[in-house]
């Protein structure tokens, strides 16, 4: 199972039980424990993972840590737990504050079983920043967030590789909240830098202010425009490779991908029933929804629809590597409902369905 499934399977987990928790404890036991397995260590093996795990400072003796994952008999990673729904600060991170003073550890989770901060100590040496490099939100995350985790991996974790990706990650975050910012309304300084750059005379705020919306006119279509001719691109190297395709000697052919196979992504298989079928969703949306808004998600035991490519918001879900094809529907509270389907026009028969599950996810916003 690849760490996307394992993170869908804690999400599950998470939007199922949540209600039900109560206490510190019950967070480890139902949550983060599951979220630690997903990462591939044994929670029971103590050469894998030390529960309470305690060193002693100058100023105080026997004060614990919830959690260090190992790596060659030395503490790695440290999780401080929170019980689910607090909200996670600077000042709940004091005991991850002082363990990288005094072991090895690089890496620190602070996490109430829902949301997780990742830190590290990329400012200053042994001192751990006051600003996560990552989050990750079960009710609402992306592929994306979910990729950059894979460094944490017990198969495949190299501390040099994941502390060089988490300077990297935290401050590419930055810079793109800020621009997003400027994006949406551009502060006088950004404005003023920028106007300086094509603009010869005197700038006054008055000058600013004029352009103000020049500036912000100027980013949107230089997006629109990059979108645009990537869009262009991508439609230019499909027709080529379609070209070059029907142009191959039969011989040149023989690592074909079987009949419906469309793409083999290690262990997850994209059928072209479950493209088309995403597709028809898509169609069927459209009269409730931007299709932008409608992503797909492939994983090794089913195919996700998801709303804003959320994990929190699923359309559907289709079941279709068996001989007998059936599409996951989704009600109010999110309980997944499998119904047997003969033909993919068989999910036009489900478009009320469909509709009422997007509907639900913006009336809820």
């Amino acid at each position: 199972m690849d760490l996307a499934e394992e993170i869908d399977q804690v999400a599950s987990r998470a939007e199922d039980q949540v209600e039900r928790i109560e206490s510190e404890e019950a967070t480890k036991h139902v949550l983060i424990i599951p979220f630690i397995k997903g990462l591939g260590y044994d929670p029971y093996d103590l050469q894998e993972v030390i529960p309470e795990f305690t060193a002693d400072f100058a100023e105080q003796k026997g004060e614990k840590v919830d959690y260090a994952l190992m790596q060659d008999g030395k503490p790695a990673v440290l999780i401080e737990c929170k019980t689910v729904g607090k909200t996670l600060s600077v000042d709940q991170a004091a005991q991850l504050f002082r363990y990288f003073q005094v072991t090895d550890a690089r890496i620190g989770i602070l996490t109430n079983g829902v949301k997780y901060r990742f830190f590290s100590d990329l400012e200053e040496s042994n001192k751990m920043d006051e600003r996560p490099f990552h989050e990750l939100n079960l009710f609402e995350y992306t592929d994306q967030e979910v990729e950059e985790l894979k460094g944490l991996r017990n198969s495949t974790f190299d501390l040099d590789e994941m502390i060089d990706a988490a300077h990297d990650l935290k401050y590419r975050k930055a810079l793109r909240k800020y621009l997003e910012n400027q994006w949406h309304n551009p502060e006088d300084e950004f404005v003023h830098w920028l106007t300086g750059k094509v603009y010869e005379g005197r700038i006054t705020q008055n000058v600013r202010d004029q352009f103000r919306s020049i500036v912000e006119g100027a980013l949107h279509q230089l997006v629109h425009d990059k979108v645009r001719g990537r869009l262009s691109s991508a439609l230019q190297e499909e027709q080529a490779s379609a070209a070059e395709e029907l142009s191959l000697p039969k011989e040149e052919k023989e690592d074909e991908l079987p009949d419906g196979v469309v793409k083999v992504d290690g262990e997850v298989v994209t059928l072209e029933e479950e493209l088309e079928a995403y597709r028809i969703v898509q169609a069927i949306l459209r009269e409730v929804v931007d299709v932008s808004r409608v992503a797909k998600r492939d994983l090794k035991s089913y195919f996700n629809v998801l709303l804003d490519d959320t994990n929190r918001q699923p359309i559907c879900r289709f079941h279709f590597h068996s001989k007998t094809k059936r599409i996951g529907l989704f009600d109010e509270k999110k309980n997944e409902e499998r119904v047997q389907i003969e033909t993919l026009v068989d999910i036009y028969d489900h478009a009320d369905r469909l509709r009422k599950a997007v509907q639900f996810y913006d009336d809820e916003k």
